[in-house]
């Protein structure tokens, strides 16, 4: 194993420390793995991303509001001026909002973070037939490996590009982003792959892997490992965001792999104690029996708890929050993910709304982000929506109420009060009725809600008071070319023959 740590500190120097070889061709004489106990660590280090800074990008949605300057005793609160300035940029829609960002280890340069990562995950499957170990561990680890780039490669497609299925988007020649599918690439030279090609080859390494980890029967440890029915868990995302003829179909199937073996979702009327106090578990806590996988474990900074006695300059925005039913008292909450999400408990007990609360309530949460079954009742719920507007077939409505209802009646507060289930007729009202529930329960999650915005073709309007005490507003009109974000300069500096973005 030495030889394997010796390649970790050369695969962090080489990633972090020099702002040119991100995609740098690492010494073959530096790492020679023997076992796949060998590529199983490396696996867990440079392949997974829990402790890699990526970027949700909720800034640029309408999740987020701006809050003008907080003066105490007449005075600016010193914090707010280095907190604004973390997202301005971002908030503002500025098309220079990752010029700036001129090293690896900056959450918002996502690009080249998943690429260093892409990278972990080749050396893994470049060195399988040349160690010793099982089949089945070896397709274990391929399986992984195959899904691990995949996420990495949709969430680079989403983010860099235009959605696959938007107005006037011809998939054949819109530009995707680089497909670098080897360890053995330097930098230099590496074009854009088109639209096309990067979801081919995502699908592609999604059902392979959920072939290999379910037929090597592989089981993950813990919630921080991905089997099989994470691989198709993220299958049932990629269809909706792909949106293609057929996969409201394949999306329904995938999830339905998932479901068959993970439905259970956690009733959040029992973490309501005693005169109506909220448990402060976290969302993310590893004992949630929700939860499919932990990938990130980093707070977001732009909600940080350290303005106890003012308000941040970016909190939860009012609209988000409005979204919710509020019930009449401590006797019934209503939509509970009201309380659970947004009402934030601070060192000494405090409650504080329109500050998130949603994924770290306390220490006892174990991560951020990452896949929950509510997601996949949601992803399903969705696809039979659109069926159901492109057929007028009843039972396709009569599925997706189905799963939106089962979701909904986790949610809500029946300590006293019984559920009522949803009922909608119209097709358009029911689509829209998915797209409400699916930001009442993913938003601030994992950047669900850009995504969503982006490929709903939704525009987003943001008021923003900066520190000059000036306000105005911005506009991202809807399928603006700006939803395919600005490449950062770090990585077009890297790759000469990147081409960026419009801008």
């Amino acid at each position: 194993m030495k030889k394997i740590f010796l390649y970790n500190l050369i695969f962090l120097a080489t990633t972090f420390c020099s702002c040119k070889k991100f995609l740098e061709e690492y010494s073959q004489d530096e790492m020679r793995p023997g076992s796949t106990e060998d590529l199983q660590a490396l696996m867990y280090s440079d392949a997974y991303p829990y402790i890699a800074a990526m970027e949700t990008f909720d800034a640029l949605t309408d999740d987020v509001q701006n809050n003008p300057l907080v003066y105490t005793n007449g005075a600016p609160v010193a914090t707010y001026f280095a907190k604004v300035q973390e997202a301005t940029l971002m908030y503002t829609f500025n098309p220079t909002m990752f010029d700036g960002v001129n090293t690896a280890l900056t959450a918002q340069n996502v690009y080249s973070n998943a690429y260093a990562k892409i990278k972990g995950c080749n050396v893994v499957i470049d060195h399988l037939d040349k160690v010793s170990g099982t089949v089945a561990n070896k397709n274990a680890l391929l399986g992984q490996c195959l899904f691990l780039r995949s996420f990495y490669y949709l969430k680079l497609a989403t983010l860099y590009c235009q959605m696959y299925n938007a107005p006037g988007v011809d998939p054949n020649t819109a530009l995707g982003v680089p497909l670098v599918l080897s360890s053995q690439v330097r930098d230099g030279g590496l074009t854009r792959n088109t639209l096309k090609e990067v979801y081919d080859r995502i699908e592609k390494d999604l059902v392979s892997a959920e072939d290999l980890l379910r037929n090597s029967n592989y089981t993950p440890v813990n919630s921080y490992r991905v089997g099989a029915d994470v691989a198709a868990g993220l299958l049932s995302r990629f269809y909706l965001y792909r949106g293609a003829d057929g996969d409201w179909d394949k999306a329904i199937q995938s999830a339905g792999r998932v479901l068959e073996n993970r439905p259970v979702l956690t009733f959040l009327a029992s973490q309501v104690g005693a005169g109506g106090s909220i448990t402060p578990n976290g969302i993310y806590n590893i004992a949630n029996p929700e939860i499919l996988w932990i990938c990130q474990g980093v707070y977001p900074s732009m909600f940080a708890a350290d303005f106890l006695s003012s308000i941040p300059p970016f909190t939860v925005s009012a609209d988000l929050i409005a979204q919710y039913d509020k019930g009449t008292g401590t006797s019934n909450y209503g939509d509970l993910r009201y309380q659970y999400f947004f009402q934030f408990f601070t060192s000494s007990g405090s409650k504080f709304a329109y500050r998130t609360g949603k994924n770290m309530l306390n220490t006892t949460a174990s991560g951020a982000k990452g896949m929950r079954v509510a997601e996949i009742y949601l992803n399903r719920a969705e696809a039979y929506a659109r069926k159901y507007l492109n057929s007028g077939n009843t039972s396709d409505k009569d599925a997706a109420l189905s799963d939106l209802n089962t979701l909904r009646r986790s949610r809500y507060d029946t300590r006293n009060t019984a559920y009522v289930p949803v009922v909608i007729s119209d097709a358009q009202a029911l689509y829209k009725f998915c797209q409400e529930e699916r930001r009442r329960e993913l938003c601030l999650e994992d950047g669900h809600r850009f995504i969503d915005l982006k490929r709903w073709g939704l525009g987003v309007t943001h008021v923003f008071t900066g520190t000059d005490n000036v306000t105005a507003t911005y506009n991202l009109a809807a399928n603006s070319l700006l939803f395919a974000l600005p490449i950062p300069s770090f990585a077009m500096s890297a790759n000469t023959s990147l081409v960026q973005n419009p801008r």
